[in-house]
């Protein structure tokens, strides 16, 4: 499994729409990737503006075929509007332990 974890800011008085255009994202994720196995979207609670995303994928295949994908080409344009520029950190990282 491979986990990608994306950490950004998001543009004051642009969080609602964001927080639309992300669920979009991983709806789409789920229903046109059959490798992308979860999808977690967290909000810092002492800066609202604040967000990491949690992603879990079959592989780095898997990884791939989600920035190839159709609706992340239109997440990626969309975020220009929400995503403070700079402020986005993209991290791929081998999931090796799960509890729950």
């Amino acid at each position: 499994m491979i986990a990608l974890t994306v950490s950004l800011q998001v543009v004051p008085g642009r969080r609602d729409a964001f927080l639309e255009a992300i669920e979009e994202n991983a709806e789409r994720s789920f229903t046109d990737e059959p490798g992308c196995r979860y999808f977690d979207v967290v909000c810092d609670l002492s800066d609202d503006h604040h967000f990491v995303f949690h992603e879990i994928y079959d592989d780095e295949a898997a990884v791939e075929a989600h920035r190839a994908a159709p609706h992340f080409k239109v997440w990626r344009e969309a975020a220009a509007k929400y995503v403070v520029p700079g402020s986005q950190v993209n991290t791929l990282s081998r999931r090796l332990f799960h509890h729950s």
